[in-house]
């Protein structure tokens, strides 16, 4: 599996491109911002979408994901507990800019499911506390986990917004992260990839 990495939209958002070069396929992870960007990245991979995955709702993970869906008709997934974000502009946050925005993902995931995307195996796992619904995908073949909002390099994700808790994410976080092999890149929403490991050792919130 290669990755391909670009930073979008205002606030500095990972979009993630997991490419399957012996298939042909990818898998678009947070699509934030700028679909015609995206659109190029993936044109020069010479590989074909066949997901979208959101690690969670808010504004700046999914300003591209519908233009995306239509573009290459593909599924949007993510957490059934995150529908309420997708739908609601005050929980997605669009509605704090005045440009209010709401979607719907075409399939719902569960907990420990196992996708078969692009070729890849890839686990879902609910990590509620940056928002209701939030999720990782670890793809344990490439040791790699996209982590969204969950975990940061040598941080967490904020819980001040709607639906967001502390102590369910330290809890998600502690339980199904931080058992994962300690050689794991995580490849954060926001800033520089880490390892599970390094989060381990030294991660103050944890």
């Amino acid at each position: 599996m290669r990755i391909e990495q670009m930073v979008l939209g205002m606030v500095g958002t990972n979009c993630y491109l997991a490419v399957n070069e012996a298939a042909g396929q990818l898998v678009i992870i947070d699509p934030a911002d700028d679909p015609q960007r995206i659109m190029q990245k993936i044109e020069q991979t010479g590989a074909v979408p066949a997901a979208i995955l959101l690690t969670h709702g808010h504004f700046d993970h999914i300003g591209a994901a519908s233009a995306l869906k239509e573009h290459y008709q593909i599924p949007v997934c993510c957490m059934r507990q995150e529908l309420d974000t997708l739908r609601d502009p005050q929980i997605n946050l669009t509605g704090m800019g005045g440009r209010a925005y709401t979607m719907e993902a075409d399939t719902l995931l569960e907990d420990g499911q196992e996708l078969a995307l692009a070729g890849l195996s890839i686990r879902v796992l609910h990590t509620p506390g940056h928002t209701a619904g939030g999720a990782c995908y670890y793809v344990e073949e490439a040791a790699v986990l996209f982590a969204g909002d969950t975990l940061f390099q040598e941080s967490v994700g904020r819980t001040d917004f709607p639906t967001g808790s502390m102590g369910q994410l330290v809890r998600s976080v502690r339980e199904k992260l931080l058992t994962l092999p300690g050689d794991t890149r995580v490849l954060p929403g926001h800033g520089p990839a880490t390892s599970i490991e390094w989060e381990q050792r030294h991660n103050p919130f944890l």
